[in-house]
């Protein structure tokens, strides 16, 4: 019984399956609104379509845990069709010319280590930038609530 209920939890017909899509799924659906992956806001749009991926029980496949598998598995037909769906919606959430960089990538793992090594390294020009809004922010007539969430903001970036 317990080898039964192992198999069933990768049958994509199974809503608690990794491989599960339901028919509302689409390749085009974008799950970061107009928050598109650009130049300078990758920390906020992996936060969104990690936690998108996430509610999907799709963050296996960009986190390393549900792997391609090998040839001729009995699965591998329904593991690429939910890689593409990633794929789709990780490149649908970008601007164009992010797109152009990682539209041959095989995997949805494969364009998430490298949207990291692109946009993940430390920028000392940003980090400067940061450090200076947060010296220069100010309270002024701003309430408590509101100040410290400004604060927050800018100090949760860096």
């Amino acid at each position: 019984m317990a080898g039964d209920e192992a198999q069933s939890s990768n049958k994509p017909t199974d809503t608690s399956s990794s491989y599960y899509l339901s028919s509302s799924d689409h390749l085009g659906m974008n799950f970061v609104g107009d928050n598109l992956l650009n130049d300078s806001n990758y920390s906020d749009w992996k936060a969104e379509m990690s936690n998108a991926l996430y509610a999907k029980n799709k963050i296996g496949f960009i986190d390393g845990t549900i792997s391609m598998l090998k040839e001729g598995a009995q699965e591998l037909a329904v593991w690429k069709r939910c890689n593409v769906m990633v794929r789709g919606w990780l490149v649908s959430s970008m601007i164009k010319e992010i797109k152009n960089n990682v539209k041959y990538a095989n995997t949805s793992r494969y364009i998430w280590v490298d949207l990291e090594e692109i946009f993940g390294k430390e920028n000392a020009s940003r980090a400067y930038e940061l450090w200076r809004q947060l010296t220069m922010v100010h309270q002024d007539s701003l309430s408590i609530s509101a100040y410290y969430t400004k604060l927050r903001v800018v100090w949760d970036e860096i």
